[in-house]
């Protein structure tokens, strides 16, 4: 059966870009990337019913990364929606085939806390191995079909980062 995304909604979302003082950004290498691949992406996901997008912004930092609002300054948002559409080979895979993508709301936070509060060993764990990376390196980290949405985030976010 043929998908056709232009019938699909986008899918409500945010992202965090977390930062540290010298202006790096927190990037978290995926569980689930394919073997051989090294996919890393800032932390992410769905915004809850009724959920406003800074309260499921700070919710998605605590689940993935077990840092928690008193370890965060807020610095920054987009102002608009960040749009994206999933590859063909991914539509109507994910997210049970509801969506054709994502529009993503982005929230910058400057972490507070010392590196040993950051815990990827969670619940429901995304991570592999987590580390601080520069904007330009974050952005070649991240899958392909992702790629614009990190460099418009990080264009928004430039005057807060190292490089």
């Amino acid at each position: 059966m043929q998908i056709d995304p232009d019938t699909l909604p986008y899918r409500p979302c945010v992202g965090v870009m977390l930062i540290n003082a010298e202006g790096r950004i927190w990037a978290g290498q995926r569980l689930d990337a394919p073997a051989g691949t090294a996919a890393w992406q800032m932390p992410q996901g769905g915004i809850d019913a009724g959920e406003a997008p800074r309260d499921a912004a700070l919710r998605e930092l605590w689940e993935e990364t077990g840092v928690n609002a008193d370890l965060v300054e807020p610095l920054d948002q987009t102002n608009d929606w960040v749009m994206y559409d999933l590859p063909p080979d991914l539509l109507g895979k994910v997210w049970k085939g509801k969506y054709r993508g994502q529009k993503q709301k982005w929230f910058l936070f400057r972490f507070l806390g010392r590196d040993d509060q950051i815990d990827i060993a969670r619940e429901h764990p995304e991570f592999a191995a987590w580390k601080w990376i520069g904007a330009q390196d974050m952005c070649d980290a991240i899958v392909p079909f992702k790629r614009a949405v990190y460099d418009q985030v990080v264009k928004t976010f430039r005057p807060h980062l190292a490089d």
